[in-house]
């Protein structure tokens, strides 16, 4: 029960620290969520736990909080700034990927071995993996910021759960099985089903619990804001 408990508060954590960031600096904080966010959850993604008697990957809910920021994104300074955010997390994949690859090249010293084997175990991830993950962040990102504007353009100022959760959703939809269907390729179908079960339904929760976040943030004045209006 002990990866239960655990669950829950990582996910409010999360979700805590991505407003706390977007309160102190805006819509850089925001920006820079999102480059950090692409990085770690690609790091996590690699280490299996099991809840529930179901295994899952980590990941999934800072992975999950991506979709907070593009929609806070979206909702206060618009569908342009939004998709610079998703454009942003994207090259930062790929830098941070080209940039770990390279550096597996390197000869360790010997008295290090150990330290570069742990390494390359972290950082030395499948080209299917990897292509996987970059194809389902672009394309479930860019199809959130656009869903989310369609929403909001039927929907004006009203029903932000509906935009927030709504285009959350589908996206990561998406966004699963884009990732599983490149990722797992040829993998048995009953694994691969229940990999796929398990990723989305911890993405689908995630989305239900940023709603209240996603509020606190509409009526957030970043102090960079402050400022900025102060002079």
């Amino acid at each position: 029960m002990h990866n239960e408990w655990l669950w829950i508060p990582s996910a409010l954590l999360t979700l805590g620290l991505l407003v706390l960031s977007y309160k102190l600096f805006g819509r850089v904080g925001l920006f820079a969520w999102i480059a950090m966010a692409s990085v770690v959850a690609n790091i996590q993604v690699t280490q299996q736990i099991v809840i529930g008697g179901f295994i899952f990957t980590l990941g999934n809910i800072v992975y999950g909080s991506l979709y907070l920021a593009t929609d806070i994104l979206n909702e206060k300074y618009g569908r342009h700034t939004a998709r610079k955010g998703v454009w942003l997390g994207f090259f930062i994949l790929i830098v941070s990927t080209v940039l770990m690859q390279f550096a597996l090249l390197y000869e360790p010293f010997e008295e290090a071995l150990f330290m570069h084997e742990s390494f390359e175990a972290l950082f030395s991830m499948l080209p299917l993996i990897t292509l996987g993950s970059l194809a389902a962040y672009l394309v479930s990102q860019l199809f959130d910021v656009f869903i989310y504007s369609k929403i909001r353009a039927k929907t004006g100022e009203k029903k932000l759960w509906l935009r927030t959760t709504g285009s959350t959703v589908v996206s990561q939809f998406i966004d699963t099985l884009t990732f599983c269907t490149i990722a797992f390729w040829g993998m048995e179908w009953d694994i691969w089903w229940n990999i796929f079960i398990t990723t989305y339904v911890a993405k689908f929760i995630i989305a239900w619990m940023a709603t209240p976040f996603m509020y606190y943030a509409k009526r957030t004045v970043p102090q960079d804001d402050e400022k900025e209006e102060a002079a």
